[in-house]
């Protein structure tokens, strides 16, 4: 049987970073410095090669960070390395998350020539005093100036992001912004609840903390977003994603199935021949190992010793994943998707019936109308997805 990795290439340049953020990615970098990270990132994909000469790649993310901050040589070229020492499928997706502030349409057909084929434009509000509360560079009308200008450049697999329980946000602003997005038409809408992350500038204001609203309105905003999307054509398939019939994120789908990836560039997560692990945070430590490994292809033949010897070095909280972590994944994973998991994918992973693993645990809650079973599929009722927490911390499983 073939087998399949995805790859995430990580851009961690901002032009402001956002109040919100709490991602790995910082602003005021010069050009230079995104010069030498990109060519170490090209790098980091040809150290690659030896060992994955038998993998097919479905899926590739191009995340941040604001990866359309780079010129489209720059993504031209990374995904010209990608493709030189990995076989891409004919039908792979290829996404490239976007700042409208930052798309042009030289860009754009630059991207498109590249390879790309799906674009995940971060707009979060159509409120241009809120867009600048959140610190966001862009306004509404540049939103609208690149989402037409990713259409005139050909692209038929747009996302756009949204946001709700922001500070000072109404249900009726709130859903202003989500019937303007349903009318662009988009074939994907993320739409994420604001989560106030420790170390942001959000945290650290009172203000903003005061202006959230409260937990009952926010729940409105989340039972509004299911009912509007739902009838206009898009179907929830994973607890904050929505999307027109075929257009799922094939990508994000790699995760929660628990498929391999490999991530490139700094703080970037990998799933790959049964080990977990990061690379390095420090980008100017990431450069330094990179352009060394550089020099150091000229010298060898041996490539996948420079492999073994690099990422001992580049690679962070490396884990191997036994088969109780490999079940326990399988479950919390699998359980934010709409449709569940599959009992015989357990069967097919684990050589165990998914009863005997968990069956008290599927038992108290299909009782107590949390989940549900039908066919080969069990899954979380919508009474269960409001109580996921709870539920997904009793699949696991005593070490």
């Amino acid at each position: 049987m073939k087998k399949y990795v995805s790859l995430y290439v990580h851009i961690p340049f901002c032009v402001v970073k956002c109040k919100y953020c709490d991602f790995l990615s910082f602003d005021g970098e010069s050009y230079g410095t995104m010069l030498r990270y990109v060519d170490c990132l090209c790098q980091e994909i040809k150290m690659y090669a030896p060992i994955v000469a038998d993998y097919g790649v479905r899926s590739i993310f191009i995340g941040g960070g604001t990866p359309s901050l780079l010129d489209e040589s720059l993504i031209t070229n990374i995904m010209a390395f990608i493709r030189r020492y990995f076989h891409v499928e004919k039908n792979a997706e290829v996404t490239i998350e976007a700042n409208p502030g930052t798309l042009r349409h030289q860009k754009l057909n630059g991207y498109k020539a590249a390879g790309i084929n799906r674009i995940s434009i971060g707009l979060q509000s159509c409120d241009d005093d809120m867009l600048k509360k959140l610190g966001r560079i862009h306004n509404f009308d540049q939103f609208v100036a690149s989402y037409n200008a990713a259409r005139r450049a050909g692209f038929q697999n747009i996302n756009i992001d949204i946001m709700s329980g922001l500070p000072g946000q109404t249900i009726h602003t709130y859903v202003d912004t989500l019937s303007r997005v349903i009318e662009f038409g988009p074939e994907h809408i993320s739409a994420y609840s604001l989560s106030i992350e420790e170390g942001t500038p959000f945290a650290k204001d009172p203000q903003i903390l005061n202006e959230l609203p409260p937990e009952m309105v926010d729940r409105r905003m989340y039972e509004i977003t299911k009912q509007l999307l739902a009838a206009h054509g898009y179907d929830r398939y994973e607890f904050s994603n929505y999307a027109k019939p075929g257009y799922e994120c094939k990508h994000n789908m790699v995760y929660w199935t628990g498929g391999e990836y490999i991530g490139f560039g700094i703080g970037a997560s990998s799933y790959f021949q049964g080990k977990r692990f990061n690379n390095m945070r420090d980008i100017f430590k990431y450069i330094e190992l990179m352009e060394n490994l550089s020099d150091k292809f000229v010298e060898t033949d041996n490539m996948e010793l420079l492999y073994n010897d690099t990422t001992r070095t580049l690679r962070e909280n490396v884990t191997n994943i036994y088969i109780d972590a490999r079940m326990e994944e399988f479950m919390f994973l699998g359980l934010r998707m709409t449709c569940g998991v599959s009992r015989e994918d357990f069967k097919e992973r684990f050589n165990k019936d998914i009863y005997e693993v968990y069956g008290s645990v599927l038992n108290k809650y299909i009782g107590e109308g949390f989940m549900a079973s039908e066919g080969d599929r069990i899954y979380l009722t919508d009474a269960g997805i409001d109580v996921s927490n709870v539920i997904l911390a009793d699949f696991l499983l005593d070490s």
